[in-house]
């Protein structure tokens, strides 16, 4: 016999067509505050290309130059399909939800739903013995996608209880978290890379500048400081407007300056082929495959699409397209001009190659307009990647009764929200490759949730037949997906245990300047060291260089590194 889910918010025809599922005085006040639902199509495109598109497409000519013209340029675009088909999979399934009249919100939630869930929900069942009540238990746990056969007359085990019992076991303690973690990461990664950028402004125009790293990164960190204690996601539309422009401007500038490069007198030699060992090109194909999956990484698609005003079919998708065409527009010129104008001598960032032995390749006004444009980026990026906390702190610490802007809920948004920027701020300065760090998250967080999560929540939800070809589709994604978990992983703690060889753990920065000369180290770890150190300059570039050997300037978590002030000092 069937019963009523007292969980399940049932609605009128009207609401469900609105994807209205809850009235304001039942939302937390994480969604209440932080996911307003006012926004069009048009802001929710804003919100997805500030979220995907940043600095990290200055690594795709690295990438390319370690997987080949064809390989590379191959990969992109099947990762560019992919994440379109991955995030647009979400869409549809929010939709589905929304129609019925239970909207999510979060990522969480949808896990909650669907993972912790059985589809069976609201119909009771009941068995004979307690064997029989142990057996429906193993069922409901086992085998959540399926509709329970009927029962026999005489049964008394609910199916709702037993989902209880379950708990929210997904949501709670493993896609939450795990969201929580790559954002709040990533907004480390932020800071960390908009400290980078001040000081390579810093040294371009005052190259015996003795400035130490982490001040560079306090100073950027008191810009999201502010902009942190905007209350809502939707208040981020012009802000994240803005973003979307200036990806547009400083992607022109690096494929204006490739081109340009790449047709002057000191053009590189352009040399295509891949070189190194059999191992260390496998390693590097691994690599390059890793970077250009994470940089299609979001992680906040539930949360995107929260902020769209009811009714909400159709528009997440539309907000795709633009963000998508960004991408196109992006990606693919960043990625083709730069391995174009430096084959395989291109750097993990491209702006690492616009620097000579001794002078820029380019001028250095072109050169500061683009690190402010891309300076200014990393601020809407850090100020997006706070909303899941932001939201949270809501949640736990915020009272829905009472008024957003009362004292009661400002004082408590103002002093968490504060305290998670300078934490992050804290723990960029002490972490000089957080980007190695991050790599790994990448590999067990942004995969998972962006292109394995999707394929499993929606076979949960629609269950297509398994002859079908999205069955199959969603299934071989998930695949390779956790496969690329795997080697990512593999690749991130092998790039981490090479870096912590010399780190000074217990100091909380890099070894001193004798210290890493009596290294016995190679060349490219020894430059390594010298950009990632706090105490840079040109002598401690003098003393710790070491002729021959090496492609050169190797950070993968440096996009800015100080190349000029480094090559001066042994120029």
């Amino acid at each position: 016999m069937a019963t009523a889910d007292p969980n399940f918010i049932h609605l009128s025809s009207p609401q469900k067509e609105n994807g209205v599922s809850e009235s304001p005085g039942q939302l937390d006040a994480g969604a209440l505050f932080v996911l307003k639902s006012r926004g069009s199509w048009l802001h929710s495109g804003y919100h997805l290309t500030t979220s995907i598109v940043g600095p990290v497409i200055f690594s795709f000519p690295f990438a390319l130059s370690l997987l080949g013209w064809a390989p590379g340029l191959l990969i992109t675009t099947l990762q560019a399909l992919i994440t379109f088909y991955s995030y647009n999979l979400l869409s549809v399934i929010l939709d589905h939800h929304a129609q019925l009249g239970k909207r999510q919100l979060r990522f969480r939630d949808m896990a909650r739903d669907i993972l912790d869930t059985p589809c069976c929900l609201g119909v009771s069942f009941s068995a004979p013995s307690v064997w029989g009540n142990i057996y429906m238990y193993i069922m409901v746990l086992a085998a959540r996608v399926r509709l329970v056969p009927s029962a026999t007359p005489g049964q008394t085990v609910v199916i709702n209880q037993l989902s209880d019992l379950a708990g929210p076991r997904w949501g709670k303690y493993f896609v939450g978290p795990l969201q929580i973690a790559i954002c709040y990461g990533a907004v480390i990664a932020c800071i960390l890379l908009g400290g980078q950028s001040l000081k390579f402004i810093y040294l371009l125009y005052n190259p015996s500048g003795k400035m130490p790293l982490y001040q560079f990164i306090t100073i950027f960190g008191t810009v999201p400081l502010f902009l942190a204690q905007i209350p809502s996601f939707h208040s981020l539309r012009h802000i994240n407007l803005a973003s979307l422009l200036l990806v547009l401007a400083y992607s022109a500038c690096v494929v204006a300056g490739s081109i340009h490069i790449g047709n002057s007198r000191n053009a590189p030699n352009k040399d295509y082929s891949i070189k190194g060992s059999k191992e260390n090109r496998i390693l590097g194909a691994i690599n390059g495959i890793s970077i250009i999956a994470t940089t299609y990484g979001c992680g906040i698609i539930p949360e995107i699409q929260a902020t769209i005003a009811p009714p909400v079919k159709g528009k997440m998708f539309k907000g795709l397209c633009v963000c998508f065409g960004v991408i196109v527009s992006t990606y693919f010129s960043v990625a083709i001009s730069g391995y174009w104008a430096f084959g395989n001598q291109s750097q993990p960032s491209i702006l690492s190659n616009f620097m000579d032995e001794n002078r820029p390749l380019l001028p250095s006004w072109f050169l500061l307009l683009t690190n402010i444009f891309t300076l200014m980026q990393l601020v809407t990026i850090t100020v997006i990647y706070l909303q899941p906390t932001n939201e949270v702190f809501e949640k736990w610490f915020a009272n829905p009764k009472m008024d957003q802007f009362s004292a009661r809920n400002v004082m408590p948004r103002l002093v968490l929200r504060s305290l998670s920027v300078i934490i992050g701020t804290t723990f960029a300065a002490m972490f000089p490759f957080f980007g190695d760090i991050m790599a790994l998250f990448g590999a067990f967080g942004v995969i998972p949730l962006d292109f394995i999560l999707p394929m499993v929540l929606y076979n949960l939800t629609f269950k297509p037949s398994r002859q079908s070809i999205v069955f199959w589709a969603n299934t071989l994604i998930a695949v390779a997906s956790s496969a690329l978990v795997a080697m990512g992983a593999l690749a991130s703690v092998r790039q981490i245990i090479l870096d912590a060889k010399t780190y000074n753990f217990l100091l909380l920065q890099p070894y001193d300047v004798d210290t890493m000369a009596s290294m016995p180290i190679d060349m490219g770890t020894r430059q390594k060291l010298v950009m990632m150190s706090n105490v840079i300059n040109a002598n401690m570039a003098a003393k710790l260089y070491v002729p021959g050997g090496g492609r050169g300037f190797e950070c993968i978590e440096a996009y800015y590194p100080p190349i000029y002030e480094l090559r001066r000092g042994y120029g």
